[in-house]
């Protein structure tokens, strides 16, 4: 029971991801990340199966390091996401593929703007200006609706990003131990 969500602000990206690593009833870890920093200002949030997110998460981030090693340069927040959703979709052709739901949070230095892709397991992708991936989505998108506007302020998004985590923890029958909240923007990544 996963909970993943992500909002853009007008300079910024905040993802936030539930702490419990859970099995079955049990919970295994009160203190789990389940994002990758893949480069300095991107972030990669994911859920699914917990041998597939880490083996899938780890991958990613050492192509995107290798990349950027041989050409010296860091690739944008959409360049990484093709690279992801093109892995997903070979993996997607083999017998053995990723199940892995992924948040892509970024902010593109070049053109001073914040990206938030949304993948799935079946590699679709897309840009959105707020997303959330497994028990989450169910109970958030409905206040991300309502109160996501275009520019909004990053105290306006940590507002938003608060009201969704209390929906979660009133209405979850689990509890998630919390959230781990991260901020991308042209600074970097950074936890709050």
């Amino acid at each position: 029971m996963d909970v993943i969500i992500g909002l853009t602000t007008k300079d910024a990206v905040i993802v936030a991801t539930s702490m419990a690593a859970v099995r079955g009833v049990s919970i295994l870890k009160s203190d789990d990340d389940k994002t990758r920093v893949v480069a300095p200002h991107t972030l990669v949030a994911y859920t699914g199966e917990p041998g597939d997110t880490v083996q899938f998460a780890e991958y990613v981030q050492a192509n995107i390091q290798l990349h950027g090693m041989r050409n010296e340069t860091e690739l944008s927040p959409p360049a990484i996401t093709s690279f992801v959703r093109s892995e997903l979709a070979k993996s997607l052709r083999s017998r053995k593929p990723y199940q892995v739901n992924i948040l892509i949070a970024g902010y593109d230095t070049a053109t001073e703007k914040p990206y938030l892709y949304w993948v799935d397991y079946l590699a679709s992708s897309a840009q959105l200006p707020y997303a959330a991936h497994g028990y989450a989505a169910y109970y958030t998108l409905s206040l991300l609706d309502r109160w996501h506007k275009k520019d909004i302020s990053l105290d306006e998004g940590m507002k938003i990003m608060e009201m969704c985590v209390t929906e979660l923890r009133t209405r979850l029958p689990i509890d998630f131990k919390g959230v781990q909240i991260k901020i991308i923007d042209r600074d970097g990544v950074r936890t709050v």
